[in-house]
């Protein structure tokens, strides 16, 4: 079962099944208190104790792309005045599912960043978002509950690197938006820093119980989880889905038509074949090889050349780069010109441009240089006959911009 939603942006906004993220947006654009109220119901109030026993339970992880386990994050708090950080730095330019709850569902956000502050007894909420339509909704939802005296809300840097958590944390004392050389555990300094749909994913939680919670899901990874759909797709958008969908059903019901390849988990992330039984879990997708990263699915087809693809992308991610260490400054340049020598048929550039990539991992600053790795390695691992084909004067496909760069509006 589909049910389209409407969006204020042109793209969709749908579920596999009952929706519970994006439940009531079939009656309206947006939920306003009220509509939120009439839609979720009451939110229960739970202490420390009882909330982790409920995360426990549902196994909730962050879903902004690492997958840490949100109870593990509460119990490592540090010091005496914690502080709950909304991370809606939604850089990620093949994303929207983040900045579409704030936009669109700002309510059921607050909700579960105000259920983890008060359980940890945090004063102060700070929600950051570098789109404005975003902002603006959370800032209106902020005003309709009187809330302004203990949340705020930030605009911040749009760059890839900048959404990573350590920068927003740098950015909102003051300094560049940037990741610090240190890997400093900022809950051990009394912030508690997670993705906009994971404060979501608390306030369903908290609402439904565990029973209610893995009512929909697998037996373990219960729940449904939000993807932005995208790429050789006649419906592209958001998509709520029950985790462990099977990726043919989720790229059939996407309009997808003769997918070539998938890419997975954002540019970070990695490309696979569109095997139909993969089930769309972390679990699932790690067992094929894959991850759900950031819970993005863009399919490819056979229309356009996915070497130029993965060579667009890598010279993007190198552009996009702190530039704080050698991996960033100097790896993933000559990385991106490797492949443009691979697109161009040159067959001494693949080992180079392997041998560059396994150089990377590890040596960065921040995550940066091991998620581009990630997604090219995983991209000339798949891309074989089209690799062969440019050795042999090119697959004779245009490239034609399947894969987004930059900010999506």
């Amino acid at each position: 079962m589909t049910a389209t939603l409407p969006l204020l942006t042109s793209d969709a906004v749908w579920s596999i099944g009952a929706p519970r993220l994006l439940a009531g947006l079939d009656r309206t654009p947006r939920l306003g208190v009220a509509a939120h109220h009439a839609t979720h119901g009451p939110l229960p109030a739970v202490g420390l104790d009882r909330l982790l026993v409920l995360l426990d339970g549902a196994g909730l992880t962050g879903r902004g792309g690492a997958g840490f386990p949100l109870a593990a994050k509460l119990r490592s708090l540090r010091g005496g005045r914690p502080v709950v950080i909304v991370n809606g730095s939604e850089s990620e330019p093949a994303s929207r599912k983040d900045r579409t709850l704030m936009r669109h569902a700002p309510h059921l956000v607050l909700d579960g960043a105000l259920t983890v502050a008060d359980a940890i007894g945090a004063r102060q909420v700070i929600v950051a978002a570098h789109d404005v339509q975003a902002a603006d909704s959370v800032e209106h939802a902020v005003r309709e509950r009187n809330l302004h005296r203990r949340v705020q809300v930030t605009l911040t840097d749009p760059a890839f690197v900048a959404g990573e958590a350590r920068a927003l944390l740098r950015a909102l004392a003051g300094g560049p938006a940037l990741p610090p050389g240190q890997r400093a555990i900022s809950t051990h300094e009394g912030l508690l820093v997670s993705n906009v749909e994971t404060f979501a994913q608390t306030a369903v939680l908290v609402r439904a119980g565990g029973p209610g919670f893995a009512r929909t899901g697998t037996r373990d990874e219960p729940g449904t989880a939000l993807l932005t759909v995208g790429g050789a797709l006649a419906r592209p958008g958001v998509v709520e889905i029950p985790l462990g969908t099977p990726l043919g059903i989720v790229l059939q019901a996407a309009g997808a038509h003769a997918t070539a390849f998938v890419v997975a988990g954002g540019y970070h992330g990695t490309w696979l074949r569109p095997y139909p039984d993969v089930p769309v879990s972390r679990a699932g997708l790690k067992a094929a090889g894959a991850t759900l990263g950031a819970g993005v699915l863009y399919a490819l087809d056979d229309s356009t050349c996915a070497l130029g693809e993965l060579t667009r992308v890598a010279h993007w991610l190198a552009d996009q780069s702190a530039r704080q260490c050698g991996p960033c400054r100097f790896g993933l340049p000559a990385l991106a010109a490797d492949l443009t020598m691979v697109y161009d048929g040159r067959p001494q550039a693949l080992p180079l441009a392997e041998r560059h990539a396994n150089h990377v991992v590890g040596r960065g600053a921040c995550a940066h240089p091991d998620g581009a790795s990630r997604f090219v390695k995983s991209g000339l691992a798949v891309l074989g006959e089209e690799i062969r084909a440019h050795q042999h004067g090119g697959c004779g496909r245009p490239i034609l911009g399947q894969l987004p760069l930059g900010a999506s509006s």
